[in-house]
């Protein structure tokens, strides 16, 4: 009589195994097609750049951006916008801090929902981890639609509650970029270190004490950094939104344009540049001092 054969089932860890070793060529092979979809559907063509057509036309609009318009009466002209611009900047950056930083903490899943300040508090209390998690949610969806809905948006609608000037461009670049810094501190925020916050913890520190003696602490070089860069993209971003209406260079630009004073739109690209040149240079001095 043959001996009897036991039957082996995989285990489900073999299975989670292979189908993992199977995902790297899955997403390689949807990358490709993917690519090479787009690729047809948005018509890219690189000969069209180099064509005689398309050069004769850059070349036109190039020449006539040439020599800059550099009379003192346009650049003092100028310095009314480049100053609106900053302050737009600067402004609008304040506001996206006051609104990512309380929307980030909320965001954060170790400070809301787990974590070293939450698990002995929440561990026998099924409501309350419930509510703090329903808490947690609404803060990520607050943050996911403050930055998937562009400045540029933002800006005309507010242009259109609020009539036209720098306070639309400040109230766009607010809600945008607040989106956009509260994702990037929870991200930050959840990176921290937590051997140094349980260290504090089993010295009796209580939960404010654990937040900014072990916890921001850390956190406090890249928030400060992502925080810079992001008033750097609120230079050039302010400028942008002046095409709507919200003050600044870009409507400064918008009406050189509709005239086809195209040296006077370069005068304004290069004030631009040393702008955002001064504030990366600002920044890393202040990175620096952290």
């Amino acid at each position: 009589m043959p001996p009897a054969r036991a039957s082996v089932k995989p285990s489900s860890t073999l299975l989670t195994h292979r189908s993992a070793s199977y995902f790297p060529y899955l997403f390689a092979t949807v990358f490709v097609v993917v690519f090479l979809d787009s690729w047809k559907r948005t018509g890219i063509a690189p000969e069209l750049f180099f064509a005689a057509r398309g050069r004769e036309a850059l070349g036109k609009f190039l020449s006539g951006m040439m020599p800059p318009e550099l009379s003192w009466n346009f650049l003092s002209f100028l310095v009314r916008p480049a100053l609106e611009t900053i302050q737009i900047s600067l402004w609008g950056t304040l506001i996206a801090v006051l609104i990512g930083f309380p929307l980030g903490l909320l965001g954060t899943h170790t400070l809301a929902v787990r974590g070293i300040l939450n698990e002995a508090e929440l561990q026998r209390a099924p409501v309350r981890r419930g509510l703090r998690y329903g808490v947690y949610l609404l803060a990520r969806g607050i943050l996911s639609l403050f930055r998937s809905i562009p400045e540029f948006v933002w800006a005309f609608m507010f242009v259109r509650a609020v009539g036209l000037g720098p306070f639309p461009g400040v109230l766009a670049i607010g809600v945008a970029y607040g989106g956009m810094l509260g994702k990037v501190y929870s991200e930050i925020f959840e990176a921290v270190n937590q051997r140094p916050l349980e260290a504090l913890q089993s010295t009796g520190a209580n939960k404010l004490q654990i937040f900014f003696y072990g916890w921001f602490p850390q956190a406090l070089p890249n928030f400060v950094s992502y925080t810079l860069y992001r008033w750097e993209c609120a230079v050039r971003a302010s400028a942008i939104l002046g095409l709507v209406g919200a003050g600044g260079l870009g409507q400064q630009i918008e009406i050189s344009m509709r005239m086809f004073n195209f040296n006077e739109v370069l005068t304004i690209l290069i004030i631009l540049f040393l702008m955002v040149a001064a504030v990366d240079y600002l920044s890393a001095r202040v990175r620096a001092l952290i």
